[in-house]
């Protein structure tokens, strides 16, 4: 660039480049609601359907991500170390559906649940006391949250496919079912009594 050129540019104030951090403006589309002309062959009422129905999966799964994460935080004994690297991991995988689920609502043309207030508000499971609880009840407490879960999930499943959505169905069996099934197998076992140095 020449001299002449940078002597001619208009100088730039303080102002041209500070944040416009306090905006607002209408909103783009409202909760509950789908996009009317969405070219990915689902009939629009089939959609809003199906989206109703995955925002209760998505804050299921949401708690659940949490209920892992309070548990991994709180666990306590003997099994401390295993549990505490277990609930951790299954928490990171609830965590990957958490956004697998979301995604496809949006692929649907609807809007996904997200903030905690609104999980609250939407999920079905039972709140967990804000208290610190023995092993063998957050264990329950997981198991329970899985077997609601999967439940639902193999219902949906159903359901979509019969309204023309394999997509979601896929969905739904290979990535929420599957997990779910696993980690409550993992979990699961460790409310088996067995011996841990002689054999009965």
């Amino acid at each position: 660039m020449s001299t002449t050129a940078l002597k001619t540019r208009a100088p730039q104030t303080h102002d041209m480049v500070t944040p416009n951090w306090r905006q607002s403006a209408r909103v783009t589309q409202k909760y509950g609601t789908v996009l009317s002309n969405l070219p990915i062959g689902i009939d629009q009422d089939a959609r809003k359907e199906i989206v109703e129905r995955l925002n209760y999966v998505l804050a299921d799964t949401i708690t659940l991500r949490d209920l892992y994460k309070k548990s991994h935080w709180q666990v306590a004994g003997p099994t401390f170390y295993q549990l505490h690297l277990l609930f951790d991991k299954h928490a990171g995988e609830q965590s990957e559906l958490v956004d697998t689920i979301a995604e496809r609502i949006q692929l649907l043309g609807g809007v996904s649940v997200a903030m905690a207030h609104d999980v609250a508000e939407t999920t079905r499971l039972e709140r967990p006391p804000i208290d610190r609880e023995e092993v063998p009840v957050q264990i329950s407490r997981l198991l329970e949250a899985h077997n609601f879960i999967m439940k639902d999930v193999r219902e949906l499943a159903d359901k979509a496919n019969d309204l023309g959505d394999p997509g979601t169905n896929d969905m739904l069996v290979s990535n929420v079912l599957r997990v779910n099934e696993l980690q409550t197998w993992f979990v699961s076992e460790h409310l088996v009594e067995m011996p841990l140095v002689i054999a009965k």
